[in-house]
């Protein structure tokens, strides 16, 4: 038996990300890699990067840095990236004094464990970004993901239903590093979903870019029918999803916040402007206007539901008058949260080239106005919740430091709850569903006290008070 080697996965960026990477941490666990969590122990690194904002990969190239420097002190560490930086510059990343050994596309991964053994046996670098659309290399597995796939708790896990974009909205660089849409086939998803149950995993998020347009290219089953199926996954407490297109968000989509009784109550709805000029640019295909009525919609749908957004604020050719719009449109829809991000130019998207590219600290000051406002309706929605009871699934151990131990987890309506239990240890652990009253709304969190024994498996978060 040979000397045991090891691997650490890095990830850099969304949830799909974490996704990819418990996946590659399986393929090189086949391959005799135990998972390590520290790369300074491990003999093989992957970094998994992202490149939807400036921010992420810049983020990403500071880390590759500082592996040329733990390559320098071990030379025999053999150093990967994957993800969309990788995809997006390819073969330029072997030419970095950052010793890469290799580089894995976004449609690369299943090829994982061949691009390692020929740099194990062949000792020079591999670059492989090939993404063929019509005939793609993605496997969809159905085995559990490892490691930080499961967020370290076992109280929840990921499960990718798609892949790829086809909207092409003018800011978004994921189509060039994703590709076009490819929805996974419906059993291969029942049976991660199943299998995570089977394992202890109380609540599922599906993810893809626009989990909205599921099925749509030629599949048998729309997102609606594949919620409503894997909502009847025995052992399944809580099921969530994200990201929608507002464009795509249908009736059925909606009824489904009413009729499914595992399915959340808590919709992440990026609008990303309020005004119709600049949607306009940025290729959105939606109104306004369309946006509220669909907010309306969910809201009688599920009259709990919390709706979160993504914001730009600085898109090329966006005016003062533009941006109060954008508040304006705040104040009618009253989300429960809002990621604002500065807009930066990404390579191969058509906003590169516009016109009326806005100062950065124009672009600074829009974000402080918009996330100040924004943190007043949060901590208004936050308050209105002081009193009641609500359904918490524990994620495991605050990690606050206090007096007396706390727990945290999170309501239906995706709310972080920082709780004290006065109960046997052994009443509480990541994934059991208790009842916590709400003594404090905070600005981005809720403080309580659990009440009692653990709770059924009703409908996710009724206001029980």
């Amino acid at each position: 038996m040979g000397a045991r080697k090891y691997v650490c996965v890095h990830t850099i960026g969304c949830q799909m990300n974490v996704y990819d990477s418990g996946r590659m941490t399986r393929m090189a666990r086949s391959m005799g890699y135990e998972p390590v969590p520290d790369m300074k122990k491990a003999d093989l690194i992957i970094v998994n990067t992202c490149s939807v904002r400036e921010k992420a990969h810049q983020k990403a190239l500071s880390f590759m840095g500082r592996m040329a420097r733990l390559k320098r002190k071990r030379p025999d560490i053999l150093i990967g990236v994957a993800g969309c930086v990788a995809q997006q510059e390819g073969e330029r990343l072997l030419g970095r004094p950052d010793g890469i050994d290799f580089v894995v596309g976004t449609g690369a991964i299943d090829r994982l464990p061949e691009i390692i053994r020929r740099v194990e046996d062949e000792k020079r670098a591999v670059a492989d970004v090939s993404m063929d659309e019509n005939a793609p290399s993605v496997h969809w597995d159905a085995e559990p993901p490892a490691g930080d796939a499961f967020k370290e708790t076992g109280a929840n896990a990921f499960v990718t239903i798609m892949r790829g974009c086809d909207n092409f909205c003018a800011y978004c660089v994921v189509p060039h590093v994703r590709g076009r849409e490819i929805s996974r086939p419906p059993e291969d998803i029942r049976a991660e979903v199943r299998r995570l149950t089977d394992s202890g995993v109380a609540e599922i998020t599906l993810l893809g870019q626009n989990v909205n347009s599921y099925g749509k290219k030629g599949g048998s089953l729309s997102f609606p029918g594949l919620l409503a199926e894997i909502n009847d996954t025995p052992g399944l407490k809580r099921l969530r999803f994200t990201t929608s297109h507002p464009r795509d968000l249908s009736d059925d989509l909606i009824r489904s916040f009413r009729d499914l009784d595992r399915l959340c109550g808590h919709i992440h709805l990026p609008v990303q402007s309020g005004s119709d000029a600049v949607l306009k640019r940025m290729n959105r295909k939606y109104t306004r206007e369309l946006y509220l009525e669909k907010i309306e919609k969910l809201r009688a749908a599920r009259p709990d539901i919390a709706v979160t957004t993504d914001m730009i604020v600085g898109f090329p050719g966006e005016t003062g008058a533009d941006f109060q719009k954008t508040l304006e449109l705040m104040d009618h829809a009253f989300f429960d949260g809002v990621f604002a991000f500065i807009y930066s130019d990404r390579p191969k998207t058509a906003a590169l080239k516009f016109e009326g590219k806005v100062s950065e600290g124009e672009k600074k000051a829009r974000l402080k106005t918009l996330l100040d406002a924004q943190e007043a309706y949060t901590l208004e929605k936050n308050r209105a919740l002081e009193g009641s009871v609500r359904q918490v699934l524990v994620e495991g151990p605050s990690k606050k430091k206090t007096p007396r131990p706390q727990w945290t987890g999170r309501t239906s309506s995706n709310k972080v709850v920082n709780f004290e239990w006065d109960g046997e240890r052994a009443d509480i652990r990541p994934g059991r569903i208790i009842r916590v009253r709400i003594e404090k709304g905070l600005p981005h969190s809720l403080r309580g006290t659990a009440q009692g024994a653990p709770f059924g498996e009703s409908r996710p978060d009724p206001d029980l008070a």
